[in-house]
């Protein structure tokens, strides 16, 4: 008899197939389609993940990858109508108005991977190979803080000789030394592959933001035949790096799925199957959570997978999320047209990338290049304007990165954040960022359109002591001082 090994879900093991159990998610699917008319059921759960007052605090409970399949299962347009609303009603109760901004950072396209869905991959021959030099670095970070930026997600493919350990430590180290005019990278978050417990070491000494690493897919078959050459094949290893991360003293950490590799329901369930294994072993889930799209590239073509999603999924996907894991930061990057965007930041999304350019080197060059670009950019606006349009929308664009300064990070920043007592930090702080801003890189139009939404957010801000205090940094950054933070 052929020897098949048997794994059972348990969410504290540390056990890829175990916490991520397949069998789990198939029992999970088929408890959701059995139930997806249950409206009694489907009330409960709703009312449940109802955000809840105690004195002057709000908690929300979040749903089970069980309880939050059961809405995704459902197709009754009244339910649909209740999660969108619920959806924003949490986003408003955690993250108010606030829309974080971010930007990509691509270092090298040097890869020994044999990911079928990224232009990246080792067999691609026509692709150009690029690493940048520490100098051409320096370049790139100096373009991104003359358009404003604060806030990078520094990327890298997977190769040990060109794109070591060190050298991403190196490049670190850079960018958090350039200080060009009033332009400062007071965050970087990494998003490089799996690697060893000594390594995340490494990068926590680097003083790095978030450790983002995107799962792609969490079905163990599809994901060995989507990875079918280079270390990145090894699911488990890849599964389990957050725990490892976590273990070499990194406090937050990003999810993600590809999605249209596999199916979206079964994604979808494992996702937050991975969350809830998180917060059971190390007491705090994941920092953020990102939900991109396949999309087209170099020598890929998005149609080639059979289980893509509309923008009504999506859409679902991203407010149940939203629902279902109530304190995570949701990432919409630039992948998403504005009009995708546009409907997302109502019902879940708080960070958003801004003017990206997903090519080696593709922040200096005058034209957008697209030789090497990791996948089409649907939103190509610029910095102002996303600021602008984000505004005009009724949001806060953000730049902050206090809280990771402070050392609100992990369960102390979730902590914070499922008190809702993090709102009397996050709001004057956006407000802050967003007047460095307007003073240093925004258009005449734009500026005017900020400065009334300061005017008028200052009045919001509830503890008069720090109303005050925000006044007067206001003020001092009218007079050139730049650098303030609660």
């Amino acid at each position: 008899m052929e020897n098949v090994k048997l794994y059972k879900y348990d969410k504290k093991s540390l056990k890829a197939e175990e916490f991520i159990n397949h069998d789990e998610i198939l029992r999970t699917l088929d408890y959701a389609e059995k139930n997806k008319n249950n409206l009694e059921l489907i009330n409960e759960i709703l009312e449940k993940a109802r955000p809840k007052r105690v004195g002057n605090q709000t908690f929300c409970k979040g749903l089970t990858h069980e309880e939050a399949s059961v809405l995704m299962a459902c197709e009754d347009k009244d339910v649909l109508k209740k999660v969108y609303s619920l959806a924003e009603e949490i986003k408003e109760a955690f993250y108010g108005d606030r829309i974080v901004i971010f930007a990509p950072l691509y270092l090298s396209n040097y890869c020994t991977n044999g990911c079928i869905y990224c232009p990246y991959h080792h067999q691609n021959k026509h692709i150009p190979r690029k690493k940048l030099t520490q100098e051409e670095v320096k370049a790139e970070v100096i373009a991104l803080q003359d358009m404003g930026h604060k806030r990078l997600a520094i990327e890298s493919g997977e190769d040990p000789v060109n794109n070591p350990i060190e050298y991403i430590l190196e490049c670190i180290n850079t960018i958090y030394s350039i200080k060009h005019k009033n332009g400062a990278i007071r965050r970087v978050n990494v998003n490089i592959a799996a690697t060893t417990v000594e390594n995340y070491k490494k990068l926590k000494e680097a003083g790095i933001g978030t450790y983002i690493l995107f799962q792609e897919t969490y079905h163990k078959e599809s994901y060995e035949r989507l990875h079918p050459t280079g270390p990145k094949h090894n699911y488990a290893y890849h599964t389990e790096a957050m725990d490892r991360a976590m273990e070499g003293g990194i406090d937050d950490v990003g999810l993600g799925v590809l999605f249209g590799l596999e199916r979206y329901k079964y994604e979808f369930a494992a996702i937050l199957m991975h969350a809830e294994h998180l917060e059971a072993v190390h007491g705090v889930g994941p920092h953020t959570i990102s939900v991109p799209r396949v999309k087209r590239a170099d020598d890929i073509d998005p149609n080639a997978f059979d289980n893509g999603i509309d923008d009504e999924t999506f859409a679902k996907i991203v407010a149940l999320t939203r629902i279902a894991v109530p304190y995570t930061g949701i990432i919409i990057s630039t992948r998403e047209s504005q009009q995708v965007r546009e409907k997302l930041l109502k019902i879940g999304v708080s960070q958003v990338s801004g003017a990206s350019r997903t090519s080696v080197g593709g922040y200096t060059e005058k034209e957008r290049p697209t030789d090497t670009e990791q996948f089409d950019v649907s939103d190509q606006r610029t910095l102002d304007e996303v600021v602008r349009w984000l505004m005009e929308q009724g949001k806060i664009p953000s730049f902050c990165t206090a809280c990771y300064r402070e050392g609100r990070t992990g369960d102390r920043f979730m902590s914070l954040c499922k008190s809702g007592q993090i709102q009397n930090c996050c709001h004057p702080n956006a407000l802050i960022t967003l007047k460095e801003f307007l003073m240093d890189y925004a258009t005449e139009e734009t500026k005017k359109i900020g400065e009334s939404l300061i005017e008028k957010e200052i009045n919001n801000v509830p503890n008069e002591k720090v109303r005050e205090i925000l006044k007067n940094n206001l003020k001092e950054i009218e007079n050139g001082n730049r650098d303030f933070r609660f």
